[in-house]
């Protein structure tokens, strides 16, 4: 060392600048981390809600060419009628007068998974049944993602809820949350998907007037009434000929992401909506398991 750069390490100022610099480098770095992962949360909570949740589809109004996003969760325009309840996609914007701007973390996270509100059950069309799946880090990231949307007023109608608003079953094995370690393995990954995106909400059979799960897993018969007309859900078990075990994985594959048949023509618009609004963005991972899934469906007529 010189004698300068002795007299300038002996300078009085420079030692103590430097635990100063340190410590502001680990508070830039912590910012960094941060940063990044709030913005991967969001990330994950845009493509949960987009690809596999489809939450646009009850809780963002629609206009003859699709959704209208510049009111988006703003609340829905179908009208969900039952002997318990008429009820449309609430807002679900951070709206603190007509949304859920004033509910916490945890009321929204129970809304989602229980299907419970601040004010009380939500009506059964509510598919809390089908997220309760949910890891603890998606949840986060669902509730993250509303969390960071425009807040919009609406002026929807009084939800009607009477009776018992009883929950719904959800898929055998994905009654609780799964664990991100779980989901290493294809088949859980692909009952997580299932699970999401509430196929079997849709083609399971009917009991009492719900869907049954657990006896009539993937049976189809649920009819769905349209402006389009009134259509029945398919049997999507692994059945040679009634369900789906003689079509090629890649005729699942465009089942689900274009929303057409073997024969190459469109499904029923309610699936063939999904698929072009939502599921068309799942990822290859996702769709691989959730096909693999279906495989290991019990056949039934």
């Amino acid at each position: 060392m010189t004698a300068d750069q002795q007299r300038f390490d002996n300078l009085p100022h420079h030692g103590r600048k430097r635990p100063r610099l340190r410590r502001l480098s680990a508070l830039y770095w912590l910012l960094l981390c941060d940063v990044a992962h709030s913005a991967s949360l969001l990330d994950r909570g845009q493509y949960l809600v987009e690809a596999l949740m489809a939450c646009d589809n009850c809780h963002t109004p629609r206009s003859t060419e699709g959704y209208d996003y510049s009111r988006r969760f703003s609340g829905g325009s179908q009208v969900f009628t039952d002997k318990d309840y008429s009820v449309r996609g609430s807002n679900i914007s951070p709206d603190l007068e007509s949304g859920v701007g004033p509910w916490s973390d945890a009321e929204l996270k129970a809304a989602i998974v229980s299907g419970v509100s601040p004010k009380g059950r939500l009506a059964p069309v509510m598919p809390s049944e089908s997220y309760r799946a949910l890891t603890p880090n998606d949840l986060n990231a669902v509730v993250a993602f509303l969390r960071a949307k425009r807040p919009i007023k609406s002026d929807a109608p009084p939800q009607e809820r009477h009776g018992a608003l009883e929950p719904r079953r959800a898929i055998p094995g994905a009654e609780t949350p799964l664990s991100d370690a779980g989901l290493a393995d294809p088949l859980q990954q692909g009952l997580y998907v299932a699970s999401l995106a509430r196929c079997m909400s849709c083609h399971s059979g009917e009991t009492d007037g719900a869907p049954d799960p657990e006896r009539r897993l993937g049976q189809g018969g649920r009819i769905f009434r349209t402006p389009a007309g009134a259509t029945v859900a398919s049997n999507i078990t692994s059945h040679p000929t009634k369900g789906v075990g003689a079509w090629t994985d890649q005729e699942l594959k465009r089942a689900i992401i274009e929303g057409t048949g073997r024969d190459g023509k469109p499904l029923a618009p309610t699936m063939a909506n999904l698929s072009k609004a939502h599921f068309s963005k799942m990822a290859e991972r996702d769709i691989e398991a959730l096909i693999a899934w279906l495989r290991t469906t019990p056949p039934k007529e």
